[in-house]
């Protein structure tokens, strides 16, 4: 690529004569550092600053920081900065711009990164709009303030100011000036113990001694909770600042850090498969694997052990979110030191099968996905896994998220794009008995089948005396139904985001259900008292009206009488016959997550042996009163896999069939509730009656395990609320969570939940909730 420098030079000259001498000097540096393609980007943005009338000043101090900018953080850059000094130029002076460009050098060096540098352009586009006159002095003190701050303390203790002194603009102007105790006071609560652009070179040369070889390390901005550092493209991403912990130097915390990174580049030989497990499962295999790369370097440099074992040994202050948080802090410590153990005998197991075993596998990382899943399934048989937000929430200081480790399954675009679950990628046809004797080609037909015939009814085999599915077959799902889940974060709907599955209910034993019915006789005999009450009264008289459909005779012999004796009359003589009937259809949604497995506190029974039986006591109150009711249940196993349940419909009869259904009733997975409440909302939706209700039992918030952010699904749920009020439905949320006051008013309404606070009192307490809301 040739570049015609006399003409650029003539147009420069021509705009500002002034520039001549600068522009010679600055070329020569500018073409040792950029290339041709670079070079071109360097003089149009210095041509595009001419023509904006900002003064010489502005295109003089462009045309000497820019090489001193790009040898820091590249030429890619430079149209970047060339587009915020436009944006700046309709909002502030010529001399600021000048400022701006005068302080990039600096900032390129402090921050080391071109992410960064583009974030510390998009602050001051964001201070120019909402502080203005405090750019200039911030712009004038940079120097000072990157030195002890990173972008994100920045960040905030300029938005801080902007905010506090809005309406004050001297104080503003005293602010950014560092003239004020604010000010100071912000600046040193904002203030890191060790920034990385102080420890970068150390790092570089420290990483360089271990394994005689360079890596690239650049910061990354760690400006929100739950950061980890990363490997992308092979750099490391280091937090741009640590602060000490304990006795531990912010110094040696990024050598822990860096060498943990270098390990995982250094001794992963290839990646570990993602396909077919859980986001959990990934955790507990990462963690093994991370002990996996540590030996290894610990082989080869043993003082690495003292390093990371006196960040693993540290004493953290209050409890952590979950129980089993503590717990794998301490297997990971007892896989970096064999002589660390103990109080669970399987873990000691495990521990001790990783030590004998690591030697001959330290390059093999199957050995961590063998391992990590025997953990896994070690805790999930004690039902002790939580959230994936809570796994990462793990105190580890020094270890990386893992992303490096594991190779997903591109995306085939000529495929399309939308995600189809493997089973609905086969044709399913139903056809007649003949055809399946005659015509079959495979009675077990697998996942990888191109086609699955079925039959309306079921297959009977006479010799084994049950139906081929119940013997050898899988479970019969629906075709998936797609829900959209509002995105509280851009204000949004995902369109088709949530995929829905409904499942049939597995069947028990309908004595239970009978038992239960039995052993809650007197409450039974209570609800039927109530529901007599609630029965409607067929025709009624309604007297005392002015527009009745006829006379009422009493009424009318006594208005007369008023009219003899001179008084006013009552002019409500007429009377109107009504029919009383109740025009309600409801649908009772049961929240069948993995808690409701959990024993309540003060009884031996589960929570889901409570909601069976309050089930039972409600479904007996709602047909007695003769209205049509559902009750469903969901579960949820991420966004791709929400499983609903049906175990009663509006057209069936409380009969055996249905409290065989009940009776079969289980807990699993976790708790995504916006989409199943728009389920059940259509299938209210297509009942007769005007009035329809759904009444929502659940003991916890909405939670999954792909989201991440525990806000998502609450406002997604709320959403779901709000659309089917708009459509007729009134939700009304029986709530057993302790702790629900936090978020179950603002997704239902101030009057449109209740919290049973003794949970053992849920089948009493929903039969009753039941007729106060419908009577």
């Amino acid at each position: 690529m040739s570049i015609n420098l006399d003409e650029y030079k003539e147009y420069l000259q021509e705009a500002a004569p002034e520039v001549r001498d600068t522009f010679e000097s600055t070329f020569h540096e500018a073409s040792r550092v950029m290339s041709p393609a670079g070079l071109r980007d360097y003089l149009e943005g210095a041509k595009g600053l001419c023509n904006l009338g900002r003064g010489k000043d502005v295109v003089i101090s462009y045309l000497q920081e820019m090489p001193l900018v790009v040898k820091e953080c590249g030429e890619d850059v430079i149209p970047e900065i060339v587009a915020a000094a436009m944006k700046l130029s309709s909002m502030t002076s010529g001399e600021v711009i000048s400022l701006m460009f005068s302080s990039l050098p600096t900032a390129a060096r402090r921050l080391g990164d071109p992410e960064l540098l583009r974030g510390y352009l998009g602050l001051l586009h964001q201070l120019s709009a909402k502080a203005s006159r405090g750019l200039r002095p911030m712009l004038q003190h940079i120097d000072e303030l990157l030195s002890k701050l990173t972008l994100s303390g920045l960040k905030r203790w300029a938005l801080y100011g902007a905010e506090a002194y809005r309406k004050d603009l001297n104080n503003l102007v005293n602010y950014f000036n560092l003239d004020t105790q604010d000010s100071l006071a912000m600046l040193q609560k904002e203030r890191r113990g060790t920034l990385f652009v102080d420890t970068q070179r150390k790092l570089n040369f420290y990483l360089r001694a271990l394994w005689g070889r360079d890596f690239f390390v650049r910061p990354a901005a760690a400006d929100h909770e739950g950061f980890k550092p990363y490997i992308d493209h092979h750099v490391l991403h280091l937090p741009d600042a640590v602060d000490p912990i304990g006795e531990i130097s912010g110094l040696e915390l990024y050598r822990a850090i860096a060498a943990h990174l270098a390990a995982h580049v250094c001794y992963t030989s290839s990646r570990i498969s993602a396909e077919g497990l859980s986001p959990a499962q990934m955790f507990f295999i990462g963690l093994v694997e991370d002990a996996r790369v540590e030996y290894h370097a610990m082989q080869a440099f043993p003082g690495l052990r003292n390093l990371w074992e006196a960040l693993m040994s540290i004493e953290y202050e209050g409890r952590a979110e979950h129980p089993t948080v503590p717990v794998l802090e301490r297997f990971a410590h007892m896989l970096l030191d064999p002589a660390v153990k103990s109080d669970d005998e399987a873990l000691n197991a495990l521990a001790e099968k990783f030590h004998t075993n690591i030697e001959e596998n330290k390059d093999n990382n199957s050995f961590s996905w063998h391992i990590g899943l025997e953990l896994f399934n070690l805790f999930a048989e004690r039902k002790d896994v939580p959230s994936l937000r809570i796994l990462e929430q793990i105190r580890i200081p020094y270890r990386d998220d893992n992303r490096f480790v594991w190779e997903f399954e591109e995306l085939n675009w000529e495929e399309g794009i939308e995600y189809i679950p493997a089973s609905q990628r086969q044709v399913r046809k139903t056809v007649s008995v003949m055809e399946m004797v005659n015509e079959l080609d495979c009675e077990l037909a697998g996942d990888d089948a191109q086609e699955i015939w079925r039959l309306e009814t079921p297959f009977w085999l006479d010799q084994e005396g049950c139906t081929i599915n119940e013997l050898e077959g899988k479970e019969a799902i629906s075709d998936p139904f797609h829900y959209q889940e509002w995105d509280y974060q851009v204000q949004l709907n995902r369109p088709d985001w949530v995929t829905l599955y409904e499942h049939r209910p597995k069947k028990g034993d309908p004595e239970e259900i009978e038992d239960i019915l039995l052993e809650y006789k007197p409450i039974a005999f209570r609800i039927k008292q109530i529901i007599d009450m609630l029965q409607p009264e067929g025709v009624q008289r309604m007297r005392n009206m002015e527009d009745g459909d006829e006379i009422d005779i009493n009424a009318a012999i006594d208005a007369m009488i008023a009219i003899r004796m001179g008084e006013q009359p009552n002019p409500r003589i007429t009377m109107r016959n009504v029919i009383q009937t109740r025009d309600l259809a409801v649908a009772v949604l049961l929240d069948l997550s993995e808690s409701t497995n959990e024993t309540v506190e003060g009884s031996d029974k589960t929570v889901l042996q409570l909601t069976k039986e309050a089930c039972a006591l409600v479904a007996t109150a709602i047909n007695g009163i003769g209205d049509p009711f559902a009750i469903h249940g969901f579960a949820s196993d991420g966004r791709h896999d929400v499983q609903y349940m049906r175990f009663k419909d509006f057209n069936q009869h409380f009969n055996d069939e249905v409290k065989s259904r009940l009776a079969g009733m289980q807990g699993g997975l976790s708790t995504r509730m916006g989409a199943a409440m728009r389920h059940a909302g259509q299938h209210l939706l297509r009942q007769q009656q005007h009035k329809k209700l759904l009444l929502l039992v659940t003991d916890g918030e909405p939670a999954d395990i792909d989201e991440r952010d525990p806000q998502h699904l609450r406002h997604d749920t709320k959403k779901a609320v709000e659309e089917l009020y708009t459509r007729g439905v009134i939700t009304y949320c029986l709530t057993l969570d302790p702790d629900a006051d936090n978020y179950v008013k603002r997704i239902f309404g101030a009057n449109n939940y209740t919290i049973v606070d003794h949970v053992d009192r849920l089948p009493e307490k929903l039969p009753m909730l039941f007729a106060s809301l419908t009577k």
